[in-house]
């Protein structure tokens, strides 16, 4: 098997003087959707806060396509290729649809107008109605709305790797069956993604391979096929 495009060994941290993250390990193929799936309170949020930068890591290697990005800032994660979606949502109250989208290629310094137009209209084309609604307040949005629209700022910014925090928090089933369609769409245009979920029955049928996190740890890995006949995570995560 090729190296993976994101390997993450002996992660460690934390905030302040509480620890979260003890050593945590998981690789992400290039291509494949994967997901984070425990309890409240397991780190699964922390692990992709600290992938990105917004914590701060104080052990152990966060290699992706080939670059070390333990350490590095938000900016420079972004720039590496990872677009991180936050858990609810943060779209930027008073500014429309189309102006939130545009602020996920803030950094593209070097897109033409028409390379952004293009994408923006492939974002439309994954979700249409936020072209419906593109002049519209995000932040009036049904719930399932504001979060395609979160996911299209993350898309925007043309990342190699997209991490979903939460991606069906607070979403009718509806809504989450129609995410799941548009991200698996997504995916088999190239793009590689990265979700940490709550809902383990959501995230095994989205995903291709899973890892299950406790007490800031990965404690099983394995398709998604695997872990759904896992004795020990059916009775924990599935109530079977």
């Amino acid at each position: 098997m090729s190296e993976p495009l994101m390997q993450v060994s002996g992660l460690v941290s934390g905030y302040g003087d509480v620890q979260v993250l003890w050593g945590m390990e998981l690789a992400v193929q290039a291509g494949e959707i994967c997901c984070i799936v425990g309890s409240n309170g397991a780190g699964k949020s922390t692990l992709l806060r600290t992938i990105s930068g917004l914590v701060a890591a104080r052990g152990g290697s966060v290699r992706f396509a080939g670059r070390e990005l333990a350490g590095a800032t938000p900016a420079q994660v972004l720039q590496a290729g990872i677009a991180h979606v936050p858990e609810g949502r943060r779209l930027f109250r008073g500014l429309t649809v189309r102006d939130n989208l545009l602020l996920g290629a803030y950094h593209r310094t070097g897109a033409t107008r028409a390379e952004i137009d293009d994408d923006l209209g492939q974002i439309y084309d994954s979700f249409p109605i936020l072209k419906e609604r593109r002049n519209q307040d995000a932040t009036t949005l049904s719930g399932g709305e504001q979060q395609m629209c979160a996911i299209g700022r993350g898309i925007m910014s043309r990342p190699t790797l997209l991490m979903i925090d939460e991606l069906s928090l607070g979403l009718a089933p509806l809504a989450v069956e129609k995410l799941c369609d548009s991200l698996r769409a997504i995916n088999r245009g190239g793009l590689s993604i990265l979700v940490v979920e709550q809902d383990v029955l959501t995230a095994f049928e989205l995903a291709q391979h899973a890892f299950v996190v406790e007490t800031g740890r990965v404690t099983v890995s394995g398709s998604c096929a695997e872990l759904a006949r896992n004795p020990q995570v059916r009775q924990a995560y599935m109530g079977i």
